[in-house]
């Protein structure tokens, strides 16, 4: 799932995302790193990273930004653990995790 922030297409996408529970998200920047976040709507908070000052201090300046990965994970302590974890994973597994080959869920077992 890789797309770049684009205004027009921002509610179509909106819509596609929405889970309405908690997803983990994983942003690449222009240098490409990896950003992890967690939120109830992955397309509201990917736009609050590109165009609002809500975004994350860690991708100022660092675009343009990519939403390259995505898992709705249900409620939020799940989500936020996963979170945890990823961050602290290296980042030749964040990228198995962006291709598929790592599933994300496999963290917590």
């Amino acid at each position: 799932m890789a797309y770049t922030h684009q205004a027009s297409s921002a509610e179509s996408e909106k819509q596609k995302n929405k889970c309405g529970q908690w997803s983990v998200y994983l942003i690449r920047t222009a240098d490409n790193k990896l950003y992890c976040g967690v939120t109830t709507d992955v397309a509201r908070r990917f736009c609050e990273h590109t165009s609002t000052k809500r975004g994350a201090k860690f991708l100022k300046g660092k675009g343009p930004l990519n939403l390259v990965w995505s898992e709705c994970v249900g409620d939020k302590r799940l989500a936020m653990q996963l979170e945890y974890k990823i961050k602290r994973l290296p980042k030749r597994t964040k990228e198995q995790i962006v291709n598929g080959s790592v599933k994300v869920l496999s963290l917590v077992e």
